[in-house]
């Protein structure tokens, strides 16, 4: 594993495994002096730098599947793990459930003060989501079906599962362009699927 990309942003930093193909993103999330780790892999630089931010008070796993290095972490660091949090009290993120299927459960977080949208696989910001000239696509799996529960957001930093952060003012607009294009561009999806799987 190469050393990740590390993005600095209004919520803290995300750091992002550009070397593969699906380009695996992690959040650490820092406000009033507590950091909440989001969907982390276990990568030393980024941990170190999430530590600087701040007390590293939860492991936040937004996605059954992402299971990742959560656990670890959590308990090497001696935090509570929340798995697919309904609410998370005393925190300043409101949670929204994206997807309860039986083989897909997805939790979003809000948080209002920074305008801050966290999603860990509804949308991304790589090729095999973003399949137009927008910034910012649907899920793959997704994309017959829309993701409904992200609209209503006006985010000015999208912090995704995969891929880098989309922020400033246009942010907003790129999501609402992605959940509204979500089956429009199935077709360049197919189109690009070829070169997706063999990671070009």
């Amino acid at each position: 594993m190469t050393s990740p990309r590390i993005y600095e942003h209004a919520a803290g930093l995300t750091w992002v495994l550009e070397d593969e193909a699906m380009q695996r993103a992690c959040h650490a999330l820092a406000f009033d002096g507590r950091v909440w780790l989001v969907d982390p892999i276990d990568t030393p630089e980024p941990l170190e730098r999430a530590a600087g931010l701040g007390e590293i008070v939860g492991v936040l796993q937004l996605l059954d599947r992402h299971n990742r290095d959560c656990k670890a972490i959590a308990e090497r660091l001696g935090v509570p793990l929340h798995r697919l949090p309904d609410a998370l009290p005393g925190t300043p993120f409101e949670v929204r459930k994206v997807i309860e299927k039986a083989k897909w459960k997805e939790r979003a977080l809000w948080e209002p003060q920074s305008r801050t949208l966290v999603v860990s696989e509804g949308v991304g910001s790589v090729d095999a989501f973003a399949v137009s000239d927008d910034p910012v696509g649907v899920h793959p799996m997704l994309r017959p079906f829309g993701v409904g529960a992200l609209r209503g957001y006006a985010p000015e930093l999208l912090l995704m599962g995969h891929g880098a952060p989309v922020s400033g003012p246009t942010t907003a607009a790129a999501l609402g362009t992605a959940l509204d294009r979500s089956r429009k561009d199935i077709p360049k999806l197919l189109t690009k699927l070829p070169g997706i799987i063999r990671g070009k």
